[in-house]
């Protein structure tokens, strides 16, 4: 198996305003606005929304560490070129954006975007305030396919709720722990089969997938969108990319640095080698569970999470026990979404959070571990 990741990181003046110019970094770095460049070992690119670049390893790894080593030869070359002009930072949603402080990339690409605007109004958070990990696992044929499709959608709320990272929307506490999937999960209702409630159903068969793929395409063309009819469209928490040949988890907010997000993907292949999991497999029970998981982060489902980080812990090998401290952090202390509410009931103040948050991310190191 083969392993890649997808990281989106908004671009932030000193005090953490976000800044809708990643056209203007790409075109100062490549000299013209290219949705993708090579940086280094990293690919960077341009996401709907201005706001934000992705970082992406050239390419898939076997195992974690490579991947890591990649994306902060990336961060690190980045800062190199810009050492305090721009603030990098992670988390699920920025916190503190309000809509008319963003913009929407208008460079290439415009008539996908166009399709969108008119099916869905791509002018909300679920659009354009929005920062996904996602984590690219291989396969290898069907079988293996199904296996791994089938388990990884029964990890999906626990995945949910350790990387809870979304507390805040424009400034305010909501008092849910992942507001971009509560964002994200509407951004689409006027079809809402692409999104199908985050957590797909158990899957039979490739011809199965395909055929429910087919009806939504159905739809798009009856509303004259077959533009959008590509497999990326499907915007459930996990998908099939055929054409990567691998299957691609969307549900995980970003978190606040490449270890942690590391930690993540060092979990998922861990409990993949797993014979059994201690978890659901009921599509209404996952449904109840992510509800949990957004609502709460880890402080919801924490007697779980304990049982998958001990079978992840006997089926990992040394390279991903490096990784795993960080999944058992955030089982004891909260996620990212809770350590943030906890310190921002006290201090009053988002803006230290932030900073810190940042620094995190500069120097590879998970927030909460000494």
């Amino acid at each position: 198996m083969t392993i890649g990741t997808e990281h989106e990181y908004s671009v932030n003046d000193a005090h953490f305003t976000a800044l809708p110019v990643s056209d203007q970094i790409i075109k100062s770095i490549c000299g013209s606005f290219s949705s993708e460049i090579l940086f280094g070992e990293v690919k960077l690119g341009k996401e709907l929304q201005k706001t934000v670049l992705e970082f992406v390893p050239r390419v898939p790894a076997s195992g974690p560490a490579a991947l890591e080593s990649m994306l902060m030869q990336g961060i690190r070359k980045f800062y190199n070129i810009f050492p305090t002009q721009y603030h990098l930072l992670g988390l699920g949603m920025h916190p503190t954006l309000t809509l008319d402080r963003t913009a929407v990339w208008d460079h290439d690409e415009g008539e996908y975007y166009e399709a969108y605007d008119r099916l869905f109004n791509i002018r909300q958070h679920g659009w354009l305030n929005i920062q996904a990990l996602q984590i690219n696992l291989s396969y290898a044929g069907e079988k293996d396919l199904l296996m791994q499709y089938n388990r990884i959608r029964t990890l999906l709320p626990y995945l949910i709720a350790l990387t809870a990272s979304s507390p805040m929307v424009e400034g305010r506490l909501t008092g849910t722990m992942d507001n971009r999937l509560i964002y994200y999960r509407e951004n689409q209702k006027e079809i809402p089969q692409i999104c199908n409630g985050i957590i797909p159903a158990r899957l039979r068969s490739v011809a199965e997938y395909q055929k429910a793929q087919e009806r939504i395409f159905s739809e798009l063309r009856a509303r004259h969108a077959g533009i959008l009819c590509e497999e990326w469209l499907n915007s459930s928490g996990l998908i099939i990319r055929f054409s990567r040949g691998c299957l691609e988890i969307k549900a995980p907010d970003e978190q606040e640095c490449i270890r942690s997000d590391m930690a993540v993907a060092a979990l998922v292949t861990s409990l993949l080698r797993c014979p059994t999991l201690p978890v659901e497999s009921d599509q209404d029970a996952l449904l109840a569970l992510t509800e949990t998981a957004i609502q709460e982060g880890t402080a919801g489902l924490r007697p779980e999470l304990e049982a998958l980080y001990r079978c992840a812990w006997q089926k990992a090998s040394a390279e991903e026990r490096q990784y795993l401290p960080v999944i058992e952090s955030r089982i004891t202390k909260g996620s990212l979404a809770e350590q943030m509410a906890e310190r921002y009931r006290k201090e009053k103040m988002i803006e230290p959070i932030l900073a810190d948050m940042a620094h995190c991310l500069r120097v590879n190191k998970p927030y909460g571990m000494e």
